[in-house]
């Protein structure tokens, strides 16, 4: 008689929690070139819910962030605002294959509106003004000891939502913008949608380079068939953590977007005029708390 032992559960998930703080001050006392004094406060939240087993894999993804500076003289600014949520679906032919057959959902908004500062009147932005939702399938190679991720889609649904009436009426973030007669009469209002049908291209990576350094690489590629098709909007991210002990973390974060349904704001004399489509850049670097669980 072989006596076995088995395990009181199995689950097939993995979940993986992470909350993080990173605080940043400058001060000046007597000092002679100047300054003024200020404070940066980021809040960071990353939770993911993984499923694999067999031919199936599922994965999703929340990342939550959301980031104010107080300086002397000035009203409080936001500088950093995100939620993003990614979920996965996959089934292979069989257990050996790295390819799967695979549906991908996206969506990403604000928690809060955005300025031009110094202006704080007239809002650029704000929740869902605008909102981006993907839907659309294809094929993932799935690598999960290398930390290596790419999805291809021949067919992917892009909408974009500006809720905000104000901004759907000026066309913000390419939405059909209001129509107005000669006298300046509303004739219709801006439309709060838009949808695109395309190609997306997604490449993550995410691995341990060096002790206590984490890099993670995430860019995405999408053209719309019908309008402009190959005009690609870009939305690259590259961040290295790195850890100082259990708790302590200092970070090096770089968000470059280009999309060309984005107008770039310039400020001419006292007034903020719309341009052209240009690179949005951010570049970060912090050091906080983090706390796994």
């Amino acid at each position: 008689m072989i006596a076995t032992t088995l395990p009181d559960s199995i689950t097939y998930w993995e979940n993986n929690n992470k909350l993080g703080l990173d605080i940043s001050e400058i001060a000046f006392v007597n000092w002679s070139v100047g300054g003024n004094n200020s404070v940066t406060i980021l809040g960071k939240g990353e939770f993911s819910r993984n499923y694999s087993k067999g031919n199936l894999n599922w994965d999703n993804e929340l990342l939550l962030k959301y980031g104010l500076n107080s300086q002397e003289g000035q009203v409080l600014r936001k500088t950093d605002d995100q939620i993003k949520f990614t979920s996965t679906f996959g089934y292979r032919k069989d257990t050996i294959s790295h390819w799967y057959y695979s549906a991908k959902f996206n969506f990403n908004t604000q928690f809060s509106n955005g300025y031009a500062y110094p202006n704080t009147e007239d809002e650029i932005s704000g929740p869902f003004s605008p909102a981006y939702i993907f839907l659309g399938v294809g094929s993932e190679y799935i690598r999960k000891d290398l930390g290596l991720n790419v999805y291809l889609s021949p067919l992917t649904n892009k909408t974009t939502l500006v809720l905000n009436h104000a901004l759907a009426d000026q066309g913000a973030f390419g939405v059909d913008p209001a129509i107005y007669d000669e006298e300046g009469n509303l004739l219709r209002k801006g439309k709060t949608s838009r949808t695109e049908i395309g190609i997306l291209i997604t490449n993550s990576f995410k691995r341990q380079i060096f002790k206590n350094i984490m890099l993670d690489h995430r860019i995405s590629f999408y053209t719309d068939y019908i309008n402009k098709f190959g005009n690609i909007d870009v939305d690259w991210q590259f961040q290295l953590d790195m850890t100082v002990n259990e708790y302590v973390r200092a970070n090096i974060g770089l968000h470059i977007i280009y999309d060309d349904d984005i107008k770039a704001t310039e400020e001419v004399g006292d007034e903020v005029v719309q341009v052209g489509p240009k690179i949005q850049l951010k570049q970060m670097l912090g050091l906080g708390l983090t706390y796994t669980f």
